[in-house]
């Protein structure tokens, strides 16, 4: 969105027309230069946003166990929410515990076996912890823990492999070297407990997240939670041939195809399936103002400036703002134009008659004055008073009667008043009204 730059007089009047001369005819007006202060600020649109805003899911497939919050209630950082109900997540732990258990084993040694046994039940040993490994790894919930363990079980049989290999051509050598062999083997194998163990932890973590906490302070605002009840027989009645549905239907009667959904706030016994949203935490402690600013006003705007700050819903009240950061980031709109995102801290607002001003609610559209600039005690000049030519600011100045132009350089820009940087001083008269009518040594006396 485009913006446009603002300004205002901050102290006294820009320009002392006091001698001030013009001709109604020629619609032409001069004035004496004095000094002011000037802003200049930018316009910029936005809405107002919450200091964080955090949705809820359920960590597991199951029911409502417990709900220990109302809609619209503040809670707590920490505050227990609910508990999901998920008999599949506590199958999943002990399956998780129980191949732990199993994957510790004991590999013979040639002193007390015969080699070719101790190889035999050293296959089977290594089978069956790598059995096990892959249990725990099945028990685990995808992700990166998974994806990792996966990987170690490959690379310890692929290890596994080798080493067998490794004793194989020692069986013809010592006992000794073969009991070596085979010790490394049952290194290995016994690794595998390890990644049982990260099974168990997993699954326990799965179960401790049944217990749902706030993980900021906020307001819960239950999501709509749809859940459907079991089609009974239609589905089946659906894949009859055409001849036997109407018999098969008037069996069953109407409870036979009927299927229902529904879709509902949060209540306890509702089905709830993994991932999906329960409720919304939003903290409104800090609201914050995002606004985007166009290109041509970016490289204005700093952080730390102040902002006037307009809201619709609250039109006759001015709250204060300051800018916490300016985005780098480009964004095009469909028109082509480039903005960038500057979000602003939100402070309180006053009421025209001097109140104080309501307190907003994220999502509110807000206008916001961002002060880019002010120039105290600056020599000042009517907008009016300034004109382009040939690439350059001027402005005319009557000197023995006679119009003349002079290029200026600009500070800051209001609305209605312009500070000159330089060019001009105090006292020098110039056109303040009608100068696209003067021309260049044309009698103004």
């Amino acid at each position: 969105m485009k913006t446009h730059r603002l300004g205002f007089v901050v102290v006294v009047a820009v320009l002392a027309l006091a001698g001030c001369g013009g001709n109604q005819d020629t619609g032409i007006e001069t004035g004496s230069v004095i000094t002011s202060s000037v802003s200049e600020s930018v316009e910029a649109a936005g809405s107002i946003s919450a200091k964080a805003v955090v949705t809820i899911s359920s960590p597991a497939s199951g029911t409502i166990g417990k709900l220990f919050v109302r809609d619209g209630q503040k809670v707590r950082k920490g505050q227990k929410l609910a508990v999901i109900s998920s008999p599949s997540t506590q199958k999943q732990l002990a399956q998780a515990q129980s191949a732990a258990q199993s994957s510790s084993v004991s590999i013979p040694t040639p002193s007390a076996t015969p080699a070719a046994t101790a190889l035999a039940q050293a296959d089977a040993t290594a089978n069956a912890a790598f059995e096990a490994a892959q249990t725990a790894i099945d028990a685990l919930p995808a992700g990166p823990a998974k994806t990792q363990a996966q990987t170690a079980l490959a690379q310890a049989k692929a290890q596994y492999a080798l080493a067998r290999v490794q004793v194989n051509a020692t069986t013809s050598s010592t006992n000794d070297a073969l009991t070596n062999a085979l010790a490394s083997i049952s290194q290995l194998v016994n690794a595998q407990g390890g990644t049982a163990d990260l099974a168990v932890t997993a699954a326990r973590d799965a179960v401790k997240a049944l217990t749902i906490r706030a993980p900021i302070s906020g307001i819960v605002t239950f999501d709509a939670v749809a859940s459907a009840s079991s089609s009974g027989a239609s589905g089946v009645l659906s894949q009859l041939p055409s001849s036997l549905q109407g018999l098969a239907s008037s069996v069953l009667g109407s409870s036979g195809g009927s299927s229902a959904s529904s879709s509902g706030s949060l209540t306890k016994g509702l089905p709830v399936s993994s991932g999906q949203p329960l409720l919304t935490l939003t903290d409104v402690a800090g609201l914050t103002l995002t606004t985007q600013v166009d290109e041509t006003d970016i490289l204005l705007v700093k952080t730390g400036i102040k902002a006037n700050v307009q809201l619709d819903a609250v039109p006759d009240a001015n709250y204060q703002g300051r800018v916490t950061s300016v985005g780098v980031t480009p964004s095009t709109s469909s028109r082509g134009g480039v903005s960038y995102v500057v979000r602003l801290s939100f402070g309180s607002g006053t009421t025209a008659d001097g109140l104080r001003a309501p307190r907003p609610l994220p999502g509110m559209s807000a206008v916001a004055q961002l002060q880019v600039r002010t120039d105290r005690a600056a020599i000042s000049v009517p907008a009016s008073a300034v004109f382009r030519d040939q690439g350059s600011d001027s402005v005319w100045i009557v000197v023995d009667g006679v119009a003349k132009k002079r290029v200026v350089r600009l500070g800051a820009q209001g609305a209605d008043t312009i500070a000159i940087a330089s060019g001009l001083k105090v006292g020098d008269t110039i056109v303040i009204r009608g100068a696209d009518r003067v021309r260049e040594g044309q009698s103004l006396s």
